[in-house]
């Protein structure tokens, strides 16, 4: 009998760190997924975070990060139920994140309506805790979908609401009141480019760059070829988008993906499969990868 409790004792301690592995480790398959992810290897990731969440149903970052990865391969619809199940899971501290993730994820189909449902969620609970700053950058978000979405009148309500909304920051400095201002005329200059009024667009970005010359905000300049970039390219001058664009945040999916489509405009097809294939090298879950990946993935597929 002591034989039998001996050997069913051992037969446990070697079986746990079996049931500890099929169980897994949320936290690091999420920290391996990114790895994956920052490599290129979206396939890797998604294979690993399926697997993840079968361990660990329950586990808000598996199920956040599962979302992120299908949206960046294109399955949308398989991607919500995990974001929406990261938004019930959601600590108070990541709700937000949770929110606007799902949001992103209609941006990647051009669903503003849809993304407003969750970025409004965000705003007005930010708005609840009184932090203005978070609140106005919800709300340009939001103008920023809508916008690339072409719902100008929209994007230009919501960008409206993150100016007024950041003129309540209490205590700003001189530096962050000039950061809003600009972000302002950006907004106002993307708008009018889109309208089609390059000459409204062109003084707005004058003023945005008289902003940025007096100082303090140096880590905003590439912000400005971009949008003398996104005013050329709405003007169908292409080549001088390409030129201004080049000048910008190569980091970025959205301008690589307007460089891109300048190349495509002017037949160029092998550059622009250049730089639709570092769109979608750039895994990354944000506004400016949903407006660019689903144009790089039609281009090249």
């Amino acid at each position: 009998m002591h034989q039998v409790s001996a050997f069913l004792i051992a037969a446990a301690i070697l079986l746990a760190p079996q049931a500890a592995a099929a169980q897994g480790n949320p936290a690091a398959d999420v920290a391996e997924a990114q790895k994956l992810l920052q490599s290129g290897d979206l396939p890797g990731a998604l294979t690993l975070l399926q697997r993840a969440v079968t361990a660990a149903p329950d586990s808000f970052d598996v199920r956040l990060a599962l979302g992120r990865a299908l949206d960046l391969d294109g399955r949308h619809s398989a991607a919500r139920p995990h974001l929406e199940e990261a938004v019930k899971l959601a600590p108070d501290e990541s709700r937000i994140g949770a929110l606007t993730a799902l949001g992103i994820s209609y941006a990647f189909q051009s669903k503003p309506d849809d993304a407003a449902r969750y970025y409004q969620r965000a705003f007005d609970a930010q708005v609840q805790a009184d932090n203005r700053s978070g609140a106005a950058g919800l709300a340009n978000a939001l103008g920023r979908i809508y916008l690339e979405s072409g719902n100008l009148r929209k994007a230009q309500e919501w960008y409206t609401t993150g100016y007024e909304t950041a003129k309540k920051i209490p205590a700003m400095s001189a530096a962050e009141t000039a950061l809003w201002e600009m972000r302002r005329y950006n907004a106002l200059g993307r708008i009018a480019a889109r309208r089609g009024d390059r000459k409204a667009a062109l003084e707005h970005a004058a003023a945005a760059k008289a902003l940025l010359d007096q100082g303090g905000n140096d880590n905003q300049r590439a912000f400005y070829p971009y949008l003398l970039g996104y005013i050329a390219f709405f003007g169908k001058d292409y080549r001088q988008a390409i030129e201004e664009l080049t000048r910008g945040d190569l980091a970025d999916p959205f301008v690589l993906g307007m460089i891109a489509q300048s190349h495509q405009r002017l037949r160029q097809r092998d550059l622009a499969a250049e730089y639709y294939r570092k769109v979608m090298a750039t895994n990354v879950h944000s506004i400016n990868s949903a407006f660019a990946r689903p144009l790089a993935r039609a281009f090249l597929r």
